[in-house]
C-alpha cells in the first residue's frame, strides 16, 4: 500500500535548521536513506521554504479565482515537503513516520490507487 508522509516544518524544526544545518540535514538524510535501503521509498521532494513564499489560488463558486501571497493555512506549521512510501499497511507507515529524528510534524495519508 502506498502512503504519503506530508512533512510540516515547525518553529522548533526551523530553529534546528538555523542552529546547525549540516547536522539537521545529516539526520534527515540518514532517515530517508534507511527507508530507501529497506525498499520502502517511492519518491519525495522537499520544498524551498527558506527562499520563497507560497502563493495560494482559490476558486469561488461563481468560477472566479483569486491569488494571495502566503500559505493556504496560516499557522506555525508550514508545508515542507512529502514522501511516498510503499509499505505493508497503515501501521507500518505510522511506525516509519515516528522514527523521523527531526522536529517536523508528519501527516500520513493513504494514496488512492487506480484500479
Amino acid at each position: 500500500m502506498k502512503y504519503a508522509l506530508v512533512i510540516f516544518e515547525t518553529d522548533e524544526s526551523r530553529r534546528q535548521i538555523q542552529a546547525d544545518r549540516d547536522a539537521y540535514r545529516k539526520a534527515y538524510e540518514t532517515w530517508i536513506g534507511q527507508i530507501a535501503a529497506a525498499g520502502k521509498l517511492v519518491s519525495g521532494e522537499a520544498f524551498d521554504t527558506e527562499h520563497t513564499t507560497p502563493v495560494t489560488v482559490r476558486r469561488a463558486a461563481d468560477g472566479s479565482s483569486s491569488a494571495t501571497v502566503g500559505p493556504a493555512h496560516a499557522g506555525e506549521e508550514t508545508l515542507g515537503g512529502w514522501f511516498v512510501l510503499d509499505v505493508a499497511d497503515h501501521a507500518e507507515a505510522v511506525d516509519l513516520a515516528k522514527t523521523l529524528p527531526t522536529q517536523e510534524t508528519v501527516e500520513i495519508r493513504p494514496i488512492l490507487e487506480s484500479v
